[in-house]
């Protein structure tokens, strides 16, 4: 119950990453906002399954791409529960493209939800945080923005910023007793990922053999890894990115890899 009393808004929620780390926060004590931009029978279902955990949630639909929209909703968030303790900005939209041929609106509409919107959902956080004098920003980055992959070119973009948006909040933030941090997933069996896999167009085996892990991660991987960000074990720890990818982007033996032999 490390987060016992504490008022927790996850963005993108209603599915995947999302939903783990929302179920998770409520597991260890905090009452959780579910926030979603269309699937609200899904993200309504895990609102429910918080309540059996004996917390106290709701879900809301909102752009984070939109200011206002972000303003209030963070607004509700305070009226339901009198605090805004903990954001994790997890929304997020698979784009995958050659360059060449990527729309504008695709680019932009990235950008949008998965750096602008981060932006909004922290100042908005952070003004209410910094009248607090605590408060905990954990943000869902990814290894595409620190390895560069194929066709993804406003994905890899976006997540790169979330990075260094995350260190510049994190040294401003700090003095106010705010703890700005990411996290950096690499190949999680989300739904996405699990349909992907169902198509071809990723092979689990290569991708497990790639992995020094020798698996794929699991949403829950990614969910601890928020909760320890999220709890006062992580008080020292400012403007990081923790990588939770098994190993994958710190393995670099190629040689084995072109064999096709196991790591």
């Amino acid at each position: 119950m490390r987060l016992k009393g504490k008022a927790a808004l996850v963005t993108g929620a209603s599915r995947g990453i999302g939903r783990a780390v929302a179920l998770a926060l409520a597991k260890e004590g905090a009452d959780v906002v579910v926030n979603c931009s269309s699937s609200v029978p899904e993200a309504n279902k895990v609102t429910r399954e918080i309540k059996k955990l004996g917390r106290r949630s709701f879900s809301i639909k909102s752009d984070v791409a939109d200011k206002a929209a972000v303003e209030k909703m963070v607004k509700e968030v305070i009226n339901h529960f009198g605090s805004l303790d903990i954001l994790v900005n997890n929304a997020g939209m698979a784009i995958v493209s050659p360059s060449e041929k990527l729309e504008e609106s695709l680019w932009r509409r990235g950008i949008d939800v998965m750096l602008t919107g981060v932006f909004f959902c922290s100042q908005a956080a952070g003004k209410v945080m910094i009248k607090q004098r605590s408060g905990k920003i954990i943000n869902i980055a990814s290894i595409n923005g620190i390895e560069a992959f194929p066709e993804r070119a406003s994905y890899g973009s976006a997540k790169a910023g979330v990075m260094q948006l995350t260190r510049t909040l994190g040294c401003e933030w700090a003095k106010h007793n705010i703890n700005v941090n990411a996290v950096a997933p690499g190949y999680i069996k989300t739904q996405l990922v699990t349909d992907l896999l169902a198509k071809g167009v990723y092979n689990e085996k290569e991708l497990a053999r790639r992995t020094p892990a020798g698996r794929l991660g699991e949403c829950d991987d990614v969910a601890d890894a928020v909760v320890f960000l999220a709890s006062e074990e992580s008080k020292y720890i400012i403007g990081q990115t923790i990588v939770v990818d098994g190993g994958w982007s710190a393995y670099g033996y190629l040689e084995s890899w072109l064999k096709n032999e196991s790591i």
